[in-house]
């Protein structure tokens, strides 16, 4: 990949998408990951304004450092960067109080309802500031395993980054001097209380998960740990099929209108 004419084709597409819609500029969502930093990044160099968000929700003390060291270290090299920071713990403590108790103690319903509570927070202030809300996923995550919350980060205007993989993503991240804690932090989507990362929810690392994403040869011909890997994509593709496809229609026949 031609990392540093990719970085400027997404600029001039985040640009000319944005003077199309006739808004303002752009509004991110900062996890302390290296996708929301690479987005973010991007957006910023438009020269459009963008604001980045963050908004944790019962965060870990270093996920939420990084964010914040993000949206300062953009502060500095950008001068159209408005960062901002709203704790969404309280908010999302006091939905989940009013759940009935299946729903309360569903770890997975809960864990998507942050990414959809911060998914309305990003629309909230887009829509007033005038900005689209700019998706954070990579190619595997979007196309390959599905690894994102329908209608929270899934939610979302327009995706820079969603033909990149997760190594393109991190070589442009180094391109765009995205600050050394984030590159190197292991990959998670920050929406349990524990300290689980993706690989640990997944069970295979991106570079696996591309390698199985691009594989089409004989199944027989793989080793042990490559089985395993392909049955782990396609368990997960399969799976999460519904986000990746349109909303299924129910169109009526003719002779019934």
């Amino acid at each position: 990949m031609n990392t540093p004419e990719v970085a400027k084709y997404i600029t001039a597409w985040l640009s000319n998408y944005c003077d199309k819609a006739g808004l303002s500029g752009f509004i991110v969502g900062i996890s302390g990951g290296v996708d929301s930093a690479v987005t973010s990044t991007l957006c910023a160099q438009t020269g459009k304004k963008t604001i980045v968000l963050s908004m944790p929700i019962r965060q870990s003390s270093e996920e939420y450092e990084r964010a914040m060291n993000h949206i300062s270290n953009l502060q500095e090299r950008f001068p159209n960067v408005i960062g901002m920071d709203i704790d969404l713990t309280g908010v999302f403590e006091a939905f989940e109080s009013t759940m009935p108790e299946k729903a309360k103690n569903d770890r997975l319903a809960m864990a998507n309802s942050r990414s959809r509570l911060r998914m309305s927070t990003l629309y909230g202030i887009g829509q007033a500031e005038g900005c689209l809300v700019a998706g954070t996923g990579n190619k595997v995550e979007d196309f390959g395993v599905g690894f994102y919350t329908k209608y929270g980060d899934g939610g979302v205007d327009l995706s820079p980054i969603a033909d990149l993989t997760k190594s393109d993503v991190w070589d442009l991240a180094r391109e765009l001097n995205v600050i050394p804690e984030i590159i190197v932090a292991k990959p998670t989507d920050g929406l349990w209380d524990d300290d689980r990362n993706d690989e640990d929810q997944i069970g295979a690392t991106y570079p696996e998960l591309e390698w199985a994403m691009e594989f089409s040869g004989d199944p027989k011909e793989l080793n042990k740990r490559q089985k395993e890997v392909l049955e782990i994509y396609q368990k997960f593709h399969n799976a999460n099929k519904h986000k990746m496809m349109p909303i299924p229609v129910c169109e009526i026949p003719v002779t019934l209108k």
